[in-house]
């Protein structure tokens, strides 16, 4: 049917023409009214939203407005907001650090005890639902220029094979010549190893050792030192001083990077609390967490507690016991895009990644094997050198395990972005990358969220470093794998670049957080303000559709089981798919992933069967859809896999 605009519409439409006529004959700005005045008619026309969907912006309440850092969809259908201290270093320096649960039925906040600085951690979700938070932020950053006391990694070294010792905040460590430099943080020492030989049973005593961030007492350059030394440590005696004692190299007043913790967290969804485990054995800020097919989860990556990016030193967390284990060694740069492979302990990285680390170590794109911790080098993607802040997207169905780049910027603040999009088929025998479609422009901070419908729904970003210049890009867009295409979508109102995060809701509505602009200004003379307002877009798929629906199945299945759901609508239902909800970071998000299920219609049912690999199927809930043969997804049912 052809759309008839209401009388208020038709009004609408002829005032801003004749706006538009007043405007030749009167001023510039009568033209910009105009415009804006038409463009809202525009926009909010029916067969526009039917064609391209619509945009609605959410005002946070004042008390529960935050820098969002962070955002997960919870298996109770909530929104998990994550600050910490939101980039806002007086925040961070005054011990307040934010969350926020965000119900987008009910449109209800609820502010929850956020007990560490979570700035900035690695998350992901767990078998049971509840979400892993491991690392965050000890130290800001501190550049060039504004470092004001000289300081470094102190190595502590512990001698006694008999006993471990605890060093507090503060603690004073004093070099041959009297320079003293004081610990920022806590440190604990484990005992020295001893080993005997079972043939001349001699005993060997290995020393061994910690590091602690250290910084001089004063302000001024007399703090600086570039030779090696050997320091006591103040207020021991006896055997103590000469078993404890520090080792440093070089401590100046170079650039001070960000500096990890290795506290980790679960947050219960149910609860809406926040529950201490056990600790990682290296502190971490710019970390991945990306779960495995057993349920564990692999930590990887992120800057140490002296600022350096973790050398390779990878950890595994088991939800069962809550404690930490080695796993194999591998350096990546921060934040890097892992994907969990069919068929075997196999990660993918896409090369997508949020910066820190050198340009030539750890970039290139590869299938690795935790087995055998063997790397394989997937080549053939353009512009190599473009990957920061890209974003990267396990595409679906699942099972065709096809992992897509979009965007980029180059290393650090590089001016450097590109539309560049390549698409890895990791079922081939040699896999590489083939170039996909351009995105309309260079982009860098994309989001990407995968919808029930096959599509992949990508929206912001900036053309350069943190929207530098005013370069945030008000577009959006659905790729279709099927035809290798993009078509346009209504343009967002709220530019989006670092620090922003993307999520599917379950009713096939995708909500949209954070930005954190570098200026305010197309110049870069005003600094930038963080973007707390959280836009909704709705699809096109809900715009005058009537959408299948699903109800009674059970909420609980088993990997090659199968359930059945009562519907009337099971003529018209074409696909099922498990869509794993997102938890997302700097447009990192290695949690979404969509399942296709088989499907048996019955007369008032359909059946659904679950694939048995759990690599493909990792336990945990996941939000079922159905879609008839218009692509028109029903609502999201919760349904837990095990």
């Amino acid at each position: 049917m052809r759309y008839r605009p209401s009388r208020r519409s038709r009004t609408t439409a002829q005032a801003a023409v004749a706006f538009m006529v007043l405007a030749g004959l009167n001023a510039p700005a009568v033209i910009g009214f105009a415009e804006a005045k038409y463009h809202a008619y525009e926009i909010n026309r029916p067969g526009y939203k039917a064609a391209y969907g619509h945009w609605d912006v959410v005002d946070l309440p004042a008390e529960y407005q935050l820098n969002s850092i962070h955002a997960t969809l919870l298996p109770t259908g909530k929104v998990l907001l994550i600050a910490g201290s939101g980039n806002n270093i007086k925040l961070f320096k005054g011990g307040s650090f934010k969350s926020t649960v965000w119900d987008p039925v009910k449109n209800t906040f609820r502010k929850i005890a956020t007990p560490k600085d979570m700035f900035c951690a690695g998350h992901t979700q767990l078998p049971d639902g509840k979400l892993l938070i491991a690392g965050g932020t000890a130290r800001y950053e501190v550049l060039n220029g504004d470092v004001k006391r000289a300081g470094g990694a102190m190595l502590v070294k512990n001698e006694d094979p008999d006993h471990a010792r605890s060093f507090p905040k503060g603690t004073v460590f004093v070099s041959p010549g009297g320079k003293k430099y004081v610990a920022q943080f806590p440190v604990r020492v484990p005992a020295a190893k001893k080993r005997a030989d079972k043939k001349t049973r001699k005993v060997t005593v290995t020393a061994n050792q910690a590091r602690v961030y250290v910084e001089a007492p004063e302000d001024g350059t007399q703090g600086i030192t570039n030779t090696s030394a050997q320091y006591e440590i103040k207020g021991l005696k006896g055997k103590d001083r000469d078993n404890f004692y520090g080792l440093a190299n070089k401590l100046g007043m170079d650039k001070k990077d960000f500096q990890g913790i290795r506290e980790a967290y679960e947050f219960d969804p149910w609860t809406e609390k926040y529950v201490k485990v056990d600790p990682m054995s290296e502190a971490r800020w710019y970390p991945t967490l990306v779960s495995l097919a057993d349920g564990k989860v692999l930590a990887v990556s992120g800057l140490d507690d002296i600022g350096q990016v973790v050398p390779g030193k990878n950890e595994l967390f088991d939800p069962e016991t809550k404690k930490w284990s080695k796993a194999p060694t591998r350096y990546f740069p921060t934040y890097p895009s892992l994907f969990l492979l069919q068929g075997g302990d196999r990660v993918f990285y896409s090369g997508s990644n949020a910066g820190y680390g050198p340009a030539d170590d750890g970039r290139v794109p590869g299938v690795w094997d935790l087995k055998t911790n063997r790397f394989t080098q997937v080549p053939g993607l353009r512009d190599p050198d473009i990957l920061e802040t890209s974003s990267s997207v396990l595409l679906p169905p699942a099972q065709n395990q096809k992992v897509m780049v979009l965007g980029g910027g180059g290393v650090g603040e590089s001016k450097k972005s590109t539309a560049r999009t390549a698409i890895a088929n990791l079922k081939d025998a040699k896999p590489h990358y083939a170039s996909g479609p351009e995105l309309p422009e260079p982009t860098r901070y994309l989001n990407s969220v995968i919808m029930p419908d096959d599509t992949v729904f990508t929206t912001g970003g900036s053309r350069d470093y943190r929207g530098r210049s005013a370069s945030n890009i008000l577009k959006a867009q659905f790729y279709n794998p099927a035809t290798n295409t993009f078509t346009p979508a209504a343009a967002p109102t709220v530019g989006r670049n670092y620090h922003t995060e993307a999520l599917l809701l379950p009713d096939g509505r995708v909500a949209v957080f954070g930005s954190d602009s570098l200026f305010g200004d197309k110049d870069n003379t005003t600094p930038g303000v963080f973007e707390q307002r959280v836009e909704v877009y709705t699809p096109p798929y809900l715009y005058g559709a009537t959408r299948p629906e699903i109800h009674g199945g059970p909420s609980k299945v088993a990997r090659g089981g199968s359930a059945t759901f009562t519907t009337a609508s099971a003529s018209r239902i074409r696909t099922a798919r498990l869509i794993h909800p997102g938890s997302a970071t700097h447009v990192t998000d290695v949690d979404q992933r969509s399942v296709a299920l088989d499907i048996k219609p019955g007369k008032d049912s359909i059946t659904v069967t679950v694939p048995e690999n759990s690599s493909l199927v990792p336990s945990g809930w996941y939000l079922l859809y159905v879609t008839d043969k218009h692509r028109t997804p029903s609502k999201g049912v919760w349904v837990r896999i095990r």
